[in-house]
């Protein structure tokens, strides 16, 4: 076995159902991999679905792991300890696989040599299916996060998605820190923590998933806020100034914050402009406006993370 796909869910079925049968109709021939569903006790049908795909597979591709799992990194440790292959690939419940994914995630590591290595794949937004249908069809149509002819990554870009790495330099740092709760970072401290301890973080361009997950303007300024809360225990475990820098948590960025919150009214014309709906390219105002509004709602979770008492201990 080469590699081990491991995707946690919680009460995702709809996407899991459009999920799992990309990851199982995949180039890697089906007895080098598996894939293990750490499941934190979905009562949606989840259990019922996955039972019926195991009964039609071999008995050790599909895995269902369920648990009290407490948040994404607790299911994500749970699942990695599970699994039986020397590479680990964490990928969601709502990210459909491209066919050779697996491949090439595996072909990665096996020329990197000696060299310890975690691979960040090419993870796209879908706002639907038939977005995705669109963009696994036409691949101009596609938006990548990095430039193409990127190589080497910072760990500010190794986002659990459409990661893999070796399960014994994923051991030897100690997984994910479980004490990441809320929304956000879980995945980017562990990578910073992998760059320190000398793994490389690579980029392949064409190991390719979707992701679908539309976020509307309210959820995803609660997740901003989230977010900004998981940078502030990210540095209090760390202190290191490289963080601030590249989690935006600067003298400059908090006092700009400080000087909209005492513009209402300006504050209020920018987030009646971030409601709207527009699309970059055609209407500029709202994107910024929205691009704008939540920054501020990251501050938010910043500056109220930062009033609370500091019970993280540094490394």
């Amino acid at each position: 076995m080469h590699i081990s796909v491991v995707v946690p869910t919680r009460n995702r079925i709809d996407t899991l159902r459009e999920v799992v049968p990309t990851l199982l109709a995949q180039t890697l021939d089906r007895a080098r991999y598996e894939i293990v569903i750490a499941d934190s006790r979905s009562d949606d049908g989840t259990a019922e679905y996955l039972a019926g795909l195991r009964r039609e597979l071999p008995p050790e591709l599909l895995r269902h792991l369920p648990g009290d799992y407490a948040s994404r990194a607790a299911a994500r440790n749970a699942g990695a300890a599970a699994s039986r292959a020397p590479i680990i690939l964490f990928t969601d419940a709502d990210i459909m696989a491209s066919r050779d994914l697996l491949e090439r995630h595996v072909a990665d590591h096996v020329a990197a040599g000696e060299r310890h290595v975690g691979v960040v794949g090419c993870e796209l937004r879908v706002n639907s299916l038939d977005d995705y249908r669109r963009q696994l069809r036409s691949p101009e149509n596609r938006r990548p996060l990095q430039r193409p002819w990127r190589r080497r990554l910072s760990w500010l870009y190794f986002l659990t998605g459409n990661a893999s790495l070796r399960r014994d330099d994923f051991d030897a740092v100690g997984g994910f820190d479980e004490a990441f709760t809320g929304y956000g970072h879980e995945d980017l401290e562990l990578g910073y923590r992998l760059r320190k301890s000398g793994v490389e973080i690579i980029y392949d361009r064409d190991a390719v998933n979707y992701h679908w997950h539309p976020v509307g303007y309210a959820e995803e300024i609660g997740r901003m806020e989230l977010a900004g809360a998981s940078t502030v225990r990210f540095y209090r475990k760390h202190r290191d100034f490289e963080v601030k820098l590249k989690l935006g948590m600067t003298p400059i960025s908090l006092g700009l914050h400080s000087l909209l919150s005492s513009a209402a009214g300006l504050r209020r014309s920018i987030e009646r402009a971030a409601i709207k709906e527009a699309a970059p390219r055609k209407n500029t105002w709202p994107f910024v406006a929205r691009q704008i509004a939540y920054q501020y709602h990251y501050l938010n979770g910043v500056k109220r993370a930062l009033r609370e008492p500091d019970g993280v201990k540094a490394t």
